[in-house]
């Protein structure tokens, strides 16, 4: 068995645990040693983050061949338009690439920690809040993806990364998992999924109707 340690990641903590002349490191939120993240979150945006002392576990959580579903609560600028979320379903043109079919849809404003600092609103502009589900994990992809839109992104919260979801963690803290590697779909013979596609992997369940509220169980954060 391997552990698996979920922590919600706070807004302006680094993924890094070398220390930041400005900001905070993830040493802030997990002191435990041998410990590193499979994938990234950006400093500015918050949630779901996976870490494993286990080399094995992390590449096949970070492998992009296998292509988890990430799921992202985006807080946006403006009032979504339906052609607006059929541009982010289709697949947005970046310049530097084409970014894959998302699923996305409107879901009522999230019961959400406070953020801090807190999100600066401009009284004269709405906002609404999207659910975001992607299978990529480019740098930035999905702020750039609404700016592209015309839907400038707010507040970006990750609560889920394939099966694995915060269910009420609070911001800062942990809670450890016992995991078995080979309790995990392998990839195909050839290293595809079927079909010369994608390898098929767990998903990421999606919310239906209003989101649910964040309990701030307490979790496993150990000083």
């Amino acid at each position: 068995m391997s552990k698996l340690i979920l922590l919600n990641k706070p807004y302006g903590v680094i993924c890094q645990f070398s220390d930041h002349p400005t900001h905070p490191t993830l040493k802030s939120c997990v002191p435990l040693p041998g410990v590193y993240p499979a994938g990234r979150l950006d400093t500015d945006s918050e949630g779901l983050l996976l870490l494993t002392g286990d080399g094995a576990l992390q590449h096949r959580i970070a492998d992009p061949r296998w292509k988890l579903p990430k799921t992202y609560w985006v807080q946006v600028e403006g009032e979504p338009k339906e052609e607006q979320l059929e541009m982010l379903r289709r697949g947005v043109d970046l310049g530097d690439f084409v970014t894959r079919p998302a699923q996305v849809r409107r879901i009522a404003t999230p019961e959400l920690w406070p953020r801090n600092p807190p999100v600066r609103f401009r009284k004269t502009v709405p906002d609404g809040w999207l659910e975001i589900i992607i299978s990529e994990g480019k740098n930035r992809q999905v702020r750039r993806m609404t700016a592209k839109a015309g839907l400038p992104t707010l507040r970006l919260v990750r609560v889920a990364i394939g099966p694995w979801r915060l269910d009420g963690l609070p911001p800062g803290e942990t809670r450890e998992l016992d995991v078995r590697l080979e309790d995990l779909p392998r990839l195909p013979q050839g290293g595809r999924g079927p079909g010369g596609g994608a390898p098929r992997s767990h998903t990421a369940p999606s919310v239906k109707g209003t989101p649910p509220a964040f309990r701030f169980a307490r979790g496993n954060k150990k000083s």
